[in-house]
């Protein structure tokens, strides 16, 4: 019986560890206008992913047809949407303000 109690107490806290992780993998991430600045024409998905972490989420549904994959980045009232087209960056567009 301690036995099963103790396994399913680290059990348990192994499960929060991940799920601290998981939902911690943009921390210290923080979307600036500086930091979107960067992001320019051409970048690889993984090279934007290292300026500004990974995105909120991500929209290829209306362009199937184009190869082209949106990621969106939200704070609060803000967004980001950086598009890419073969995996580079086409468009990006900002509602941050200095």
């Amino acid at each position: 019986m301690l036995i099963l109690r103790f396994f399913s107490r680290v059990a348990a806290a192994l499960l929060l560890v991940i799920a601290l992780t998981l939902s911690g993998c943009n921390a210290g991430k923080r979307i600036t206008k500086a930091n979107v600045d960067e992001v320019a024409e051409g970048m690889s998905k993984k090279q934007v992913e290292s300026i500004l972490g990974l995105p909120t989420s991500i929209d290829n549904k209306d362009f199937v047809v184009m190869k082209k994959t949106a990621y969106v980045y939200q704070q609060g009232k803000d967004t980001v949407t950086i598009v890419f087209k073969d995996d580079k960056v086409q468009t990006k567009d900002s509602t941050l303000s200095e």
